[in-house]
């Protein structure tokens, strides 16, 4: 698969990925939703590996590499299913639209990434306003909406804090088996949260239950991380996180026609905001890697 198609398969499920979410745990519970989802995509990573032929790699670099993601799929994945008890769905796209900042700051303190010029930090400051213009709309939701922002900013840090890890460990195995080697890393520590949060079984779940949990881990666990492992080892981290620069506007918008959440003009104010400055910092990026290559002409 190349890159573009991976690019936009990862565009769509993440697009859909927070209403799923939301849709997964409202009749069961978070820690359930979050914990079937993701055991159940570690058994289905395990079976599309075997069945591609992918054997699983257990050298020093790829056993770091999985427990690196396998943290970050966990401390992401349960601040996001927490958070979304609290937030609109498609807030929590807009704020993971941050990511490419702090990837950024991480990839420049344990990468020795490219420094961030005045054009760059531009666009973070402008992608910084619209976090907290939608912070400032949380207050005005109800009591509980601005301690889901703050969960979603936790999310945004421990997902790119693995990002990054991965990128210095540079474990060199396919995407599939960094997938099924983070989700058997994490399957434990989702099970453990499970058993302490009263490990429960539900009495019965609806459709639209099961249809969610199943769509989560089957595309949104295995498909969708195999295809952001897989672009994480052809391009560098911060470029990664811009995927987030399309996915908020879609999960917006089908928040909004599907879940009948609310879309103040704050909240498109703040989300223009952000992606402006995502917008900004790549493009200044690119616009100096030209006029230095031109130069040296």
């Amino acid at each position: 698969m190349g890159v573009p198609s991976a690019y936009l398969g990862v565009i769509l499920i993440w697009s859909t990925t927070p209403l799923a979410i939301l849709w997964s745990s409202q009749e069961v519970g978070f820690v359930f939703g979050v914990s079937s989802r993701m055991l159940i995509g570690a058994v289905l990573a395990l079976i599309i590996a075997a069945l591609m032929g992918a054997g699983m790699v257990w050298h020093r670099r790829a056993m770091l590499a999985y427990m690196a993601a396998g943290f970050g799929i966990f401390g992401s994945m349960m601040g996001v299913y927490w958070s979304a008890q609290y937030i609109p769905t498609g807030w929590i796209s807009v704020i993971f639209g941050i990511s490419p900042i702090v990837t950024a700051l991480m990839a420049r303190l344990w990468l020795d990434a490219e420094p961030l010029t005045r054009p760059r930090l531009f666009g973070m400051l402008t992608g910084l306003s619209g976090l907290l213009v939608i912070f400032g709309s949380s207050l005005s939701l109800h009591d509980q909406a601005a301690l889901g922002v703050l969960g979603i900013l936790v999310a945004v840090s421990i997902h790119c804090a693995s990002a990054v890890w991965i990128k210095r460990i540079r474990p060199e195995v396919p995407a599939i088996v960094q997938t099924s080697g983070g989700l058997l890393f994490a399957a434990p520590l989702f099970l453990a949260a499970w058993l302490v949060s009263g490990a429960m079984l539900p009495d019965q779940l609806s459709t639209r239950t099961i249809g969610a949990i199943a769509y989560l881990a089957l595309l949104g666990s295995v498909l969708g991380f195999a295809l952001y492992y897989y672009v994480l080892s052809k391009v560098d981290a911060t470029r990664v996180a811009l995927l987030t620069l399309i996915t908020p506007l879609c999960a917006l918008a089908l928040g909004h026609v599907l879940n009948h959440e609310p879309l103040s003009l704050q909240i498109i104010a703040g989300s223009l905001l952000i992606l402006t400055g995502l917008a900004t910092f790549e493009l200044s990026g690119k616009t100096e890697r030209i006029r230095a290559r031109f130069l040296r002409y």
